[in-house]
């Protein structure tokens, strides 16, 4: 049975909370990128491995002048080297056993006497030995075993996303796999006879522009975007693609209101559904929906009209995207706080959300709407990098309003 309509804050927080995380699953490093770490990750070598030369150079042994017996490149090992002497060595390259610190290139120079090429402090660009020819500080230029971490060292708790930085530190520590959220999978079905998938609008058809902008939508909240599939208006096709949409969520456009050809609340109680969300006080995209099936897929209905579905994106399924995932709560943390720059009209009894372009006035963030903000209208939020949240009754210039982040 339908719900009565709920505030957008409300709406947003039955979405959050009606859901749970997916399943921890292993994933391969590359696979991981986005993901939510689900366990510790622990390094399982030292970082550094061991002693590395962090110059290109010389790795010597002992005082010098020193005699220059070999290289070293990074990858290779070399032979114990003997006091009094030094090997050419690479960035990255293991320090030979013998060696104590690195003389860097532009600090060295060397020349050739009858025991063979002869190495010393200087200057490189001007050719002039150092006061002290022979002494290069123990340690210099060696990244020693362990500096960043030992083995068994905690580098990350639970909860945070996988970044390509943390796939690199990863690999770094010695891991091909790591345990993560499984992202929430998201098919996507378009509803509506009148939309084309091809070519500018004719014959009282209209292209669709939901179908190429939601994946990337769903993709930078967090789930992984079926294609999207077409449907035709009818209430027998709407059945069997909701049954059969082996999704975690199921994404359907259009449909959601009271006309002749909108049966997604026919199908949807046909199949059993419990109602979570059944309209919003929000403006536009009020009669967005969200349903949950008896098998626990959750079903997020978007209004056809372009802005109000993006409406329902940020209302509904970006929280509820954010709690599979294993972020419960992230889309409330990256919510910012700006000053209107400009009187908005209010709605009286619903929230506005309103595309805006965010700005600078000293060390306040800014907020200016954008032109061309209809319902059925993408212009003015191709122009956005944000959407202001303006309260019943509010959108006074100078007062400050949520500002939602955009992708």
């Amino acid at each position: 049975m339908a719900v009565s309509e709920l505030s957008w804050m409300q709406a947003r927080r039955a979405a959050r909370e009606c859901a749970r995380p997916g399943p921890i699953v292993e994933s391969t490093l590359e696979d991981a990128i986005g993901s939510v770490l689900a366990e510790p990750l622990q390094a399982l070598t030292a970082l550094p491995p061991f002693d590395v030369s962090a110059m290109d150079g010389f790795a010597v042994a002992g005082p010098g002048p020193w005699l220059v017996v070999g290289d070293v490149r990074a990858g290779s090992l070399s032979e114990r080297v003997a006091d009094g002497t030094a090997v050419r060595i690479a960035t990255g390259a293991a320090m030979p056993m013998g060696t104590d610190a690195v003389l860097r290139r532009e600090h060295s120079l060397t020349s050739r006497d009858s025991d063979g090429e002869r190495l010393y402090v200087g200057d490189a660009s001007t050719s002039r030995t150092a006061p002290h020819p022979g002494f290069v500080e123990a340690g210099a230029d060696i990244r020693p075993r362990g500096q960043e971490c030992a083995a068994g060292e905690p580098l990350l708790e639970p909860g945070g996303v996988v970044t390509p930085a943390v796939v690199g530190m990863a690999a770094a520590a010695g891991y091909d796999v790591i345990r993560v959220v499984r992202p929430p999978s998201v098919a996507i079905l378009i509803l509506g006879d009148e939309l084309l998938s091809r070519g500018i609008a004719r014959d009282g058809r209209i292209r669709d522009a939901l179908g190429p902008m939601l994946p990337g939508w769903i993709s930078w909240a967090g789930g992984r975007a079926f294609p999207p599939q077409h449907l035709p208006d009818t209430i027998d096709e709407l059945v069997v693609a909701i049954d059969d949409a082996n999704a975690d969520v199921i994404v359907t456009t259009g449909s959601t209101a009271a006309g002749p050809a909108d049966h997604l609340h026919a199908a949807l109680n046909f199949l059993g559904a419990r109602w979570q969300v059944d309209g919003v006080h929000v403006r536009p995209g009020h009669p967005m929906c969200l349903a949950t099936l008896p098998d626990g897929r959750h079903v997020v209905g978007l209004p056809g009209n372009p802005l109000a579905a993006v409406s329902a994106v940020l209302t509904l399924l970006v929280p509820m995207l954010a709690t599979l995932r294993g972020e419960h709560g992230a889309d409330e943390a990256s919510i910012l706080e700006a000053v209107l720059t400009v009187d908005v009209r209010p709605h009286p009894d619903s929230t506005r959300l309103l595309p805006v372009r965010r700005g600078f006035s000293g060390p306040e963030i800014t907020a200016t709407p954008t032109m061309h903000v209809g319902p059925a209208m993408l212009r003015g939020l191709s122009l956005a990098d944000g959407v202001a949240v303006i309260p019943p009754g509010g959108g006074t210039i100078g007062s400050f309003v949520k500002v939602l982040p955009l992708p």
